[in-house]
């Protein structure tokens, strides 16, 4: 059958889609992808491909996704309030259909032969997960139908998390919680704390999350410097032009910017927080 490649990933190349399915060139970390995807399926979500197997070329085979997602930089629809609410409750429903899974022993995720030397304190984000989830909801992972949000796709950088990682993680896209000067056009007179709070009340993030939520942002962002750094200098490609277009200094002045806001921030999230 025809091949259509599929671009907009930043990383991964040789995307395609076949018919009604989407292969995917496999890595060290596709088996433990493979078990997690089955588990969704089991578990009942209905917002994640399928995974259906390896073809004779040796790529995984997913269900492709039909749906519309977000350009980049975004699109005007992709970035209205109903739409914020309604990919923290996507995620949300993700994140209580990963509850349930436990990764077999041995179990390998995206970034594990990449040495990264982090500071004690970030070191400690990576004790205490309580899932595996996506790790990487961008607009740009996210199906729409008819304006609404229906599946995440791309799930290469799946991984033991917590829920409130992966929720700075998503509200940082989608909110955004960006520096001024890295938000595109589109969010011009946007309020981002005031989205921020819309983000987490949908999601239904607990009162002892909010108040932790900027000291673990900042942490994350240190977290994201020191690994993105590690794969441009040790996978190259995609990581490697990142990193030279700057990813590395956004990372740094959104890490500020934040820490500016915390007082804000703090204030804003604790009005609705939910016990």
């Amino acid at each position: 059958m025809i091949e259509i490649p599929l671009g907009g990933g930043d990383v991964t190349e040789g995307v395609v889609r076949v018919g009604d399915t989407v292969r995917r060139p496999r890595g060290p970390h596709s088996g433990s992808v493979a078990l997690y995807l089955q588990h969704l399926e089991h578990a009942g979500f209905a917002g994640a491909p399928r995974w259906l197997g390896v073809d004779d070329r040796g790529r995984d085979i997913l269900d492709y996704v039909f749906g519309e997602v977000p350009s980049a930089p975004p699109d005007s629809w992709s970035t209205t309030d109903h739409v914020l609410a309604d990919v923290a409750r996507l995620l949300h429903a993700l994140h209580d259909a990963s509850a349930g899974f436990t990764p077999p022993p041995g179990a390998v995720w995206f970034g594990a032969d990449v040495q990264v030397d982090l500071p004690d304190e970030v070191a400690e984000l990576d004790v205490g997960f309580d899932l595996v989830t996506h790790s990487d909801v961008t607009p740009q992972n996210v199906v729409f139908r008819e304006g609404r949000p229906v599946a995440i796709i791309d799930y290469d950088l799946t991984r033991p998390t917590t829920r409130l990682l992966d929720v700075v993680n998503t509200a940082m896209h989608w909110v955004p919680l960006k520096h001024p000067a890295d938000r595109e056009a589109v969010y011009a007179g946007a309020d981002p704390v005031a989205r921020l709070r819309l983000f987490v009340d949908a999601y239904g993030l607990a009162a002892a999350d909010r108040a932790r939520l900027v000291d673990v942002f900042q942490l994350a962002a240190l977290r994201s410097w020191h690994r993105m750094k590690a794969n441009a200098e040790q996978l190259g490609g995609g990581w490697r032009r990142m990193w030279d277009e700057g990813v590395g200094d956004r990372i740094l002045r959104r890490r500020a910017w934040m820490l500016e806001q915390r007082e804000l921030v703090d204030a804003v999230l604790a009005v609705r927080a939910i016990p």
